[in-house]
Formats: structure tokens, C-alpha cells, sequence
């Protein structure tokens, strides 16, 4: 980068021309080569004293001052303060860079607001859509009852049974933005224990056994795993990243086909994948597939059952442990969750 002139050069430069200028008009009237000279120094001198004492005082000064400013606004230490004056050389040259700092910084900061902006109108009106389905369902039965199908036993319990369903989801929908609320603001402590995370996945299969039935999907550890694999963790929300993990490999695995559960030993920590050979998901929605109510198929996963929550919550967890959690697809042939805890 090219250096700015300093004030001393910038003067001499102002003095010498003035200096010229006004020596060649006397060299013309006067024909004196003496007084040519002298008057050369004598404006040289005086206009460099002039320009120099300006330049100082009235503009690189004030430039040293605005930078000062701008770093006192950085730092609160009086030590840096108190050194700046002697490690400062060119300040025009370092108040550029710092403003151009300062602008890059600001507009970084002006972009993620913008997307949390979208986000947050994105999220309400997610939220919205997902209270206003229970909610308007658990109304319509209301009504239809009041008007007269209260007194029809034909119809009365099975209106009630719907509208129990749908209370149902809506207090699953709030439980489970309550939990992400909670898992963002620390406010649900973990309780790390030491346990056999192929056990507790056994538990969990047994809990969804019936649901892999129906789709007539098989479930299998796959043959190199351990016996017994032992992890620090939260038990309790582990098994809900468990749960989450395989409900999902179920409904959106294939009809008729397998599910492979693995464990990988990685020096410090334990992969866990949880694999299915259904129909994968596209590359540009595995981005955003842990986002809160975010879906690649609105509709087919409403008609799932899920809340578009489920993953939102299982990254929550896996990231209160300090872990990480990721996903791999190929279209037309499945899709692959993994998530890490630390070995115990």
C-alpha cells in the first residue's frame, strides 16, 4: 500500500513552489540574482514554518484526535490510550484502515440482523400456522356439538376423541418449543452420568416397535458394533435425541425396508449413526434442517405428524453436551444422522 505524504513534505512541497514562484517574478523585475537567492530562502523558510504549523495543528491533529476517538471506543485500557500518541506515525493512513474496518464490521453486522429479522418473521409465522391448525380442528368440534350433535351418540364420542387428539398436539407443540426455549437459555440443566448408549438405543427401539411394524421396517445394529458402548451424557435427553432420530428413519424411510444403527469409536468421543434407505432429502435443504419448523415437504410431514421441531430440539441437546450433530442424503437412496458424545 502507498504511504501518505507526511505534513513536513507536504509543506516543503507547498514552500518550495511558492518559493520558485515568487523568485522567478523577482528575477524578471529586478534582474538581481542576489535578491533572487535571498528571497528564495526566506520564502522556502517561511512558508514551510506556515504550512507545517497548519498541517499539524488544524488537520493531522484532528485526524489524531478522531483516531483516538475511534480506539478509545475499542479499548478501555488508559496504558493503550497513553501509548497511541508515540506508535502512531500516520494516522490519516490509519484512520482509513480503521474505518474501513469499522464499515465492514457494521455491515456484517447489518446482514445478521437482517436474517434474524427474517427468522423471527419466518418463526411467528410458523408458529402461528402450527397453533392455528389444533386450535381451529378443537373449535370446529366444539360448534359442531353445541349445534346439535351433542345429543347424537352415533357422533358425540368420536368429535370428543378428534378433539382430545388435537389438545394433545397442541400441548406437544408447546411442550416442545418450551424445551427449546430452555435448552437456548441454559435453564435445563444437564445430568451427566455414565451409561450404555446400545442399551438405551435397545430401550428406545422397544418403545417404537409397533410404529416400525405398521411400516413394516426392520431395525439393525450393524455387525461391527461393541456390546456395550459407554458415554457421558444426559441420559434422559439422549434418549430423546434416540427417539427423535428413529421415529423420523421410520416415517421417512421406505416402506418395507431397514434401518442400520452404528457406533464408531472417535478417540475421544462415540459417533452414533442412524441410517435409512428411503427417499433422502435434496442438498439444499440440509442446511436448514435443524431450523425450527423448517420442513422439505410441508405437507407430506404434516401429514406425518411431526411439529417440524423434533431435529430443532435434537440439535439443542447435542450441542448442550459441546457435541455435534450432522446429516448426510443421496436422493433415492436415504439418508444418514450422526451425532457425537463424549466416551466414558
Amino acid at each position: 500500500m502507498k504511504k501518505n505524504t507526511s505534513p513536513r513534505s507536504v509543506a516543503f512541497i507547498a514552500g518550495l513552489l511558492a518559493a520558485v514562484l515568487s523568485t522567478l517574478i523577482i528575477a524578471i523585475a529586478s534582474r538581481d540574482i542576489l535578491i533572487s537567492v535571498i528571497n528564495f530562502a526566506v520564502v522556502l523558510g517561511i512558508c514551510y514554518l506556515v504550512f507545517n504549523y497548519l498541517l499539524q495543528e488544524f488537520v493531522y491533529n484532528k485526524i489524531k484526535l478522531i483516531y483516538k476517538s475511534i480506539y478509545r471506543f475499542k479499548t478501555h485500557n488508559p496504558k493503550e490510550l497513553k501509548a497511541l500518541d508515540k506508535n502512531i506515525n500516520d494516522p490519516i493512513e490509519t484512520v482509513s484502515k480503521e474505518v474501513l474496518a469499522w464499515m465492514l464490521e457494521n455491515r456484517k453486522e447489518i446482514d445478521q440482523l437482517q436474517k434474524q429479522e427474517n427468522f423471527r418473521r419466518e418463526f411467528l409465522g410458523n408458529v402461528s400456522h402450527e397453533l392455528k391448525t389444533p386450535i381451529q380442528s378443537i373449535q370446529g368440534y366444539i360448534h359442531t356439538l353445541l349445534d346439535g350433535a351433542l345429543e347424537d351418540k352415533k357422533v358425540n364420542r368420536l368429535f370428543l376423541t378428534k378433539a382430545s387428539k388435537s389438545t394433545e398436539r397442541l400441548i406437544e407443540l408447546v411442550d416442545e418449543l418450551t424445551s427449546i426455549s430452555e435448552l437456548e437459555g441454559d435453564k435445563s440443566p444437564l445430568d451427566i452420568e455414565l451409561f450404555d448408549l446400545v442399551k438405551l438405543t435397545e430401550e428406545v427401539l422397544e418403545m417404537v416397535e409397533n410404529l416400525a411394524k405398521d411400516k413394516n421396517v426392520a431395525i439393525h445394529f450393524k455387525k461391527q458394533n461393541a456390546k456395550i458402548v459407554i458415554v457421558e451424557a444426559d441420559k434422559s435427553k439422549i434418549r430423546q435425541v434416540l427417539v427423535n432420530l428413529v421415529v423420523n428413519a421410520i416415517k421417512y424411510g421406505k416402506s418395507g425396508g431397514q434401518i442400520l444403527i452404528g457406533y464408531y469409536d472417535m478417540d475421544k468421543n462415540i459417533l452414533t449413526e442412524i441410517s435409512d434407505d428411503g427417499e433422502g432429502i435434496a442438498e439444499e435443504h440440509l442446511p436448514r434442517l435443524f431450523e425450527r419448523f423448517y420442513r422439505t415437504d410441508s405437507g407430506r410431514s404434516r401429514d406425518q405428524g411431526g411439529s417440524g421441531l423434533g431435529l430443532a430440539i435434537v440439535k439443542h441437546i447435542i450441542e448442550a453436551h459441546k457435541q455435534t450433530i450432522n446429516v448426510r442424503s443421496t436422493l433415492g437412496v436415504g439418508s444418514t444422522f450422526g451425532f457425537t458424545l463424549k466416551k466414558g
